[in-house]
């Protein structure tokens, strides 16, 4: 489940982003809770100005578990960033979240292709996006973007999810849920 994000989650949420398992792979840097305060405030400012569109991660009790945004939203596109912290890894709420957050990008706002920059050596997240059967490598469909996301030091793989492909894939796996259910 998703909710919007929440200045009350950050005590939930900061001991999880400030574990080494999950610290070094996310954008949502924070050295303090007083710091990630600070950097949700200025995220909820961000998605009001329409740069960037974010949401907690909450489990079956509504606890918070982890984040899901897209950044650097440009011309109808953006980058999806997701996290979780450590306790709830290989329990189904990448997955999840990734395809009630898709949903929401594509039935509600403008977003017509969402891009992954996976780093080479997260091979968590390389297994999460090969998971994902609409996502499609992207590194020589979007070259320059390709080359944009490898200018430092780490070395990321592109993948692409596009509008169409994901709402295909979505009403797919309602019909193949009916017919099992007439079966």
């Amino acid at each position: 489940m998703l909710k919007k994000r929440d200045l009350h989650d950050v005590p939930t949420l900061f001991p999880l982003l400030d574990d080494a398992a999950v610290k070094p792979f996310v954008r949502e840097v924070a050295n303090s809770a007083e710091e990630y305060y600070f950097f949700i405030n200025q995220m909820n400012q961000r998605e009001e100005n329409g740069e960037l569109i974010s949401r907690t991660i909450v489990d079956e009790f509504e606890s918070p578990v982890g984040a899901i945004t897209l950044y650097d939203i440009d011309d109808h596109k953006g980058f999806l960033a997701t996290w979780l912290g450590k306790p709830y890894f290989g329990l189904g709420y990448n997955q999840y979240a990734k395809e009630l957050f898709l949903s929401e990008l594509f039935s509600q706002h403008d977003i017509e292709v969402v891009f992954l920059k996976v780093n080479r050596v997260n091979k968590r997240s390389l297994r999460a996006v090969h998971k994902l059967g609409y996502a499609v490598e992207a590194n020589d469909t979007y070259p320059h973007i390709f080359e944009q996301i490898n200018a430092g030091v780490k070395d990321y793989d592109l993948f692409a999810i596009y509008k169409d492909a994901f709402m295909f894939s979505m009403y797919d796996q309602e019909q193949a849920d009916v017919d099992e259910l007439e079966a």
